[in-house]
């Protein structure tokens, strides 16, 4: 209705006017809505940087890597008493996704106590949920590298929630075999060499400068053959907990004594059924051989062989193994 005394352009001018007003408000609304939903979406990434956590025996240290929207990747290293350092390439994969480090405790970052009743297989599973639920990682995918495999699967077999896949690169999912796969490994190398080491080891004397150096002929054909070895590679092995790997694990990569000699889960690999990829390299002490074992028993699962590499395919061939890993990772997640 027009009031008295308004003129009919008045009318329009006014009808206009309020029409604006409404529709500035209603976009108003779904601005600020939107802006809700869009910091909502990013709250529930992690902040990047480094913090504790505190596990059964201690705390331990983590660091989140990247922005990326796309399920997390928790990594477990390998050991036992290596810090994490040596897998720093594997934040390339931080494009696509947060990348979660973390040292175990009683190495690296994380030196907790020094008491071996806790360097159990056991707690260091624990300390996986420990550690997922301190950070709130409803959904995860799981890369284990050499010891790290055999927590992932420990972990993986007692069905927790959100573990979207698994990655074991260079598994030891079989101790026993791995110590037959290594005395092979050892009749490559030099008679002179086997000898020194034979003898250093029935002598028990695997501290000597001679057997130490005969170990690291070893290493270079098949821990990490790409020379010289980065300074993270440097960095993790001047930072090992040696009273933990020997106790664990024994005086060298194919010597084993310690608590872990009767490790071996090939009889369960069938339970599990998140998917998975399984890595090695060509000359890696994780053979090729026994890695396709190990994948023949895990149904549905993937597996890649990178040529020229050893153990450490992080470093030997770090393009191929990222490739390798976000593919696997990007087929799963559009499935």
């Amino acid at each position: 209705m027009i009031e008295s005394g308004m003129s009919l352009s008045s009318f329009v001018i006014s009808v206009k006017g309020n029409i604006m007003n409404r529709l500035i408000i209603v976009f108003a609304a779904i601005c600020f809505m939107a802006v809700v939903v869009w910091g909502d979406d990013r709250s529930t990434g992690l902040v990047p940087g480094e913090g504790f956590v505190e596990v059964i025996g201690g705390k331990v240290w983590y660091k989140i890597v990247g922005n990326g929207k796309r399920t997390p990747l928790l990594v477990l290293h390998g050991g036992p008493g290596v810090p994490s350092v040596y897998l720093r390439p594997l934040e390339a994969l931080a494009t696509d996704r947060q990348v979660i480090f973390y040292d175990q405790l009683g190495c690296g970052n994380s030196p907790g106590a020094s008491d071996t009743a806790i360097w159990t297989i056991e707690r260091f599973v624990g300390e996986i949920a420990q550690l997922r639920e301190a950070l709130g990682l409803k959904e995860v995918h799981l890369y284990g590298h050499s010891w790290g495999t055999m927590l992932a699967v420990d972990y993986v077999l007692n069905r927790p929630a959100g573990v979207s896949s698994l990655v074991l690169a260079s598994p030891v999912l079989s101790v026993p075999r791995w110590s037959r796969d290594a005395d092979s490994l050892l009749g490559i190398l030099p008679d002179s060499l086997q000898e020194v080491i034979r003898r250093h080891k029935v002598e028990k004397t695997t501290d000597s400068p001679e057997y130490q150096s005969a170990v690291m002929v070893y290493y270079r054909q098949y821990l990490a053959r790409r020379q010289p070895w980065s300074d993270d590679l440097n960095s993790a092995f001047a930072q090992l907990n040696q009273a933990m790997y020997r106790y664990m694990w024994g005086p060298s990569e194919f010597i084993v004594t310690g608590t872990l000699s009767d490790y071996d889960r090939t009889n369960r690999l069938g339970e599990i059924t998140t998917p998975t990829l399984l890595t090695a390299g060509q000359f890696d002490e994780a053979t090729p051989a026994t890695v396709r074992y190990y994948q023949s028993l895990i149904p549905g699962s993937e597996i890649a062989i990178l040529e020229k590499c050893g153990h450490m395919t992080m470093h030997d061939d770090p393009e191929t193994d990222i490739r390798v890993i976000r593919e696997f990772l990007a087929k799963i997640e559009s499935e």
